[in-house]
């Protein structure tokens, strides 16, 4: 066992090497024997995916020395298709070379004896996904405010957030498919990692939701959308909800970047974001001073990364947009915070008894319209 973890140890060279400008020194020969071990880490994947602890010990082993944890034993089983797609994007690799991996990925090894033929298809999506993130941005926008290009990102990592939890199996594997999901994050600039993450947590629900429905008109109950629901939240939300709110600084920078209508979508969806997202709401509200002379609420400390005012309110008039039961909940939290800070009736006074006037008058002008 231990000359098969030495072996698997040498998978994040392999990939780094097929990434470098080394490969344009590669004839067939050293691609044919590069696609072998990419074959044979693949034969191990499927040897040990159902022997927990085996597996375990080879993710590890993966993960051992690596800047960031993005290596996990599910990769073993996507080995061809990783380094294949390294190799088509590296245009240091020699022409023969290159046709000699096209006829491989046309021809996988293993298909005569009825094995799946997933190269091909998985790097004709990826290869598909990759062209199309390079398009320029433009409009139209996609619904929630996110462009076309976070969409098409929130996508491949609900994709991959499924298939990685699907191959972890057991719930002590939950730390390293975090560390994973963290370390994948991590490659990305903050802002774009946060519209990445708010993207796929909108899709989960939106996904469960749409198959919910259409189980219902089949069949007229809706076990099958639950289970869609269950998984989506198991395999995606939970990770990404927990690597949200694991650090309240990533929190707090989250719910300072993305606009209040995107915010309350999630908060809609998700009691376990809900809470959180008012308890922030109210700490930055408790930093606001009124200002006599302006009339009105100013920041207390201009420096600080808090929300002005204006801010405040709209987040939580965006709030009460919602559900009624999300309504319900923002209305109570401020009557309740209201009452503890004397219960004022008139403005001035308690930035929680202007808020809530702000939002009664929101609501009653809404009605009338």
């Amino acid at each position: 066992m231990e000359a098969v973890l030495e072996q698997v140890g040498q998978l994040p060279a392999l990939l780094a090497v097929s990434r470098s400008a080394l490969v344009r020194d590669w004839d067939s020969l050293t691609l044919d024997r590069a696609l072998e071990w990419a074959r044979y880490f693949q034969h191990l994947h499927d040897r040990f995916r159902t022997r927990p602890r085996l597996r375990e010990a080879l993710g590890r082993r993966l993960r051992r020395g690596q800047p960031s944890p993005l290596l996990g034993f599910p990769h073993l089983g996507r080995c061809p298709q990783l380094l294949g797609l390294a190799l088509l994007e590296n245009r240091a690799l020699p022409h023969a070379a290159c046709r000699r991996l096209l006829r491989s990925l046309l021809q996988p090894s293993g298909e005569e004896d009825g094995s799946e033929p997933r190269s091909l298809a998985v790097l004709a999506r990826r290869k598909a996904a990759s062209r199309l993130l390079a398009l320029p941005r433009g409009p139209p926008r996609p619904p929630e405010g996110l462009e076309p290009q976070v969409q098409a990102e929130a996508q491949l990592l609900l994709s991959r957030l499924r298939e990685e939890g699907e191959e972890a199996g057991p719930a002590g594997e939950a730390a390293g498919r975090l560390r994973w999901l963290s370390g994948v994050l991590e490659q990305l600039p903050q802002p774009r990692a946060f519209e990445v993450v708010a993207a796929v947590l909108l899709l989960v629900r939106q996904g469960s939701g749409a198959e919910q429905a259409g189980d219902r008109g089949q069949d007229g109950n809706s076990l099958s959308g639950n289970q869609a629901s269950a998984t989506g939240d198991k395999y995606a939300a939970g990770p990404l909800l927990s690597w949200l709110l694991g650090n309240l600084g990533r929190f707090s920078a989250f719910c300072l970047f993305l606009p209040g209508s995107l915010l309350a979508s999630l908060a809609g969806r998700y009691s376990q974001f809900s809470r959180p997202y008012l308890d922030l709401l109210t700490v930055w509200g408790s930093h606001l001073l009124y200002d006599p002379l302006q009339g009105q609420w100013v920041k207390s400390c201009l420096d600080k990364a808090e929300l002005s005012w204006e801010e405040l309110r709209e987040r939580f008039t965006c709030l009460c947009q919602g559900s009624a039961l999300l309504r319900g909940q923002t209305q109570a939290a401020l009557k309740l915070l209201k009452a503890q800070d004397g219960d004022f009736k008139v403005r001035g006074l308690s930035v929680w008894t202007d808020l809530l006037m702000e939002v009664e008058e929101y609501l009653r002008k809404a009605a009338e319209r």
